[in-house]
């Protein structure tokens, strides 16, 4: 069984449907990306799959596990961990403070060697753990999130648009990282605008409209599938 398996999952807010019998798949130590026009269902997609949103049909397994009906919390526990688009830091505590929030169950030891171990990946936030994380830039606070999500050293992480209003130097360095997350032997499925660079790193992606799967390959494939190019990639 894959890492997650999302099969044929229907969900949506309300009245409103927004996925439609979607099903994708993360295996173990894969990227991941999921691209897709505005409005296709790629940020609901992971808020149902962390269990913000429940589905309306369909199931979600996670390492081995139906989580379908499971609350964020007891998904953390299982080993998935999710950093959304907006809010995803507690902007009047330090870094560390941050990083500390995303250990809440961990103990004292255990804390120490997380931290150590996301400062290794992260040199940056090292060196500003005592900075307030309101007080610093979008691509800092982004890995100040993406951090504090890394320190129960989850199976798998889920990235909501992680680099959105970010330069192009900061886009470059964000992938960087999670390219990093992945070496480590962390799964990575993320939604990104940035459609070309994120699937040109990935193992495999998704091509997501109306709410629906409209293509699927490795990240090389959907890169060099003219439609794709045409209809998703600008060309």
């Amino acid at each position: 069984m894959p890492l997650l398996k999302v099969d044929t999952v229907t969900a949506g807010y309300g009245d409103t449907e927004i996925l439609r019998g979607l099903s994708i798949r993360v295996e173990p130590q894969e990227v991941v990306s999921i691209i897709g026009p505005n409005g296709a269902g790629k940020s609901t997609l992971m808020k149902t799959i962390f269990g913000l949103l429940h589905p309306r049909e369909g199931s979600i397994w996670f390492d081995g596990h139906d989580i379908t009906q499971f609350a964020p919390h007891r998904i953390v526990r299982q080993g998935m961990c999710y950093v959304p688009q907006v809010a995803n830091v507690f902007t009047s505590l330090t870094v560390e403070e941050n990083l500390e929030m995303g250990a809440f169950p961990l103990g004292k030891a255990d804390l120490t060697e997380s931290k150590e171990r996301v400062y290794a990946m992260f040199p940056k936030l090292r060196q500003r753990r005592r900075q307030l994380a309101g007080k610093m830039s979008g691509g800092e606070r982004q890995m100040v999130a993406m951090g504090s999500a890394l320190m129960l050293n989850p199976k798998l992480l889920l990235l909501d648009e992680p680099t959105a209003a970010l330069s192009p130097k900061l886009v470059d360095e964000i992938f960087e990282r999670i390219a990093r997350i992945s070496e480590t032997g962390i799964s990575v499925l993320m939604v990104e605008q940035n459609a070309r660079q994120s699937l040109s790193m990935a193992n495999r992606g998704y091509v997501l409209a109306s709410g629906e799967n409209r293509h699927e390959g490795t990240g090389k494939e959907l890169l060099e599938d003219p439609n794709v190019g045409r209809l998703y990639l600008g060309g």
